[in-house]
């Protein structure tokens, strides 16, 4: 069906948006903190997913979207990037309204170092593969980042959120690899997938999450500031 791909990201974002107004949360209040992140990041990744589609990384199957393009991007992939960084930090802030215990500093020091050592040997393992060696190597740059030099203390919060949104996770990626709405070529990817979804992709979702969520901070704090 032509618009497989464009339900997908209607339903990603339509149960978020109905219940940002719920009376606790509040969530509607927040989104004009999310706009600027998530225009920022979606430029970050848009130019990575022209560049993966001109590679051949990945593809798009005609059957399953409409058929409106910018720059050799489907216009339901550019959706991705609104849908799916809205409906993760709508997780994000849900939790942090109730759910009020965080990880303590030594363990996320210990995860952030695991993820920073498996980028460091997914670019020694893998280095001719091109999805594997652009995603470790954005973890391996903003990993650090965020921890020695902007010091963010949200990250104590965060890892919980991206476990939730995994769930979700599993269903659209499972969804659009199973049919398959997106196409990938194994040779640019470490070939390993859970299920239909390739290991990459979860640390794909990591950095979208990583910066959408990192932005939103950023800007809510500084109206708070102001």
């Amino acid at each position: 069906m032509k618009y497989t791909y464009l339900l997908i990201n209607v339903l990603t974002v339509f149960f978020p948006v109905v219940l940002s107004f719920d009376k606790k949360v509040h969530f509607y209040k927040s989104w004009k903190f999310i706009w600027p992140g998530m225009a920022i990041t979606a430029l970050f990744f848009l130019f990575w997913d022209v560049l993966f589609t001109v590679k051949g990384v990945w593809s798009f199957n005609s059957h399953y979207i409409i058929g409106l393009t910018l720059w050799g991007l489907p216009l339901e992939e550019m959706l991705f990037f609104i849908t799916v960084p809205f409906a993760c930090i709508f997780i994000y802030a849900c939790l942090n309204y109730y759910v009020k215990w965080e990880m303590d500093n030594k363990l996320i020091h210990i995860v952030n170092g695991l993820i920073v050592i498996l980028s460091v040997l997914g670019l020694i393992f893998y280095h001719g593969r091109l999805y594997t060696i652009v995603t470790f190597g954005v973890l391996l740059v903003l990993m650090p980042l965020l921890q020695y030099i902007f010091k963010v203390r949200w990250i104590n919060r965060f890892y919980l959120a991206y476990l939730v949104a995994l769930v979700p996770f599993y269903i659209v990626n499972g969804i659009l690899t199973s049919i398959p709405v997106v196409l990938y070529n194994n040779s640019e990817n470490m070939g390993k997938r859970i299920g239909t979804i390739p290991v990459e992709d979860h640390f794909y979702l990591l950095i979208l999450l990583l910066m959408n969520i990192g932005f939103f901070e950023y800007f809510k704090t500084k109206n708070q500031l102001s």
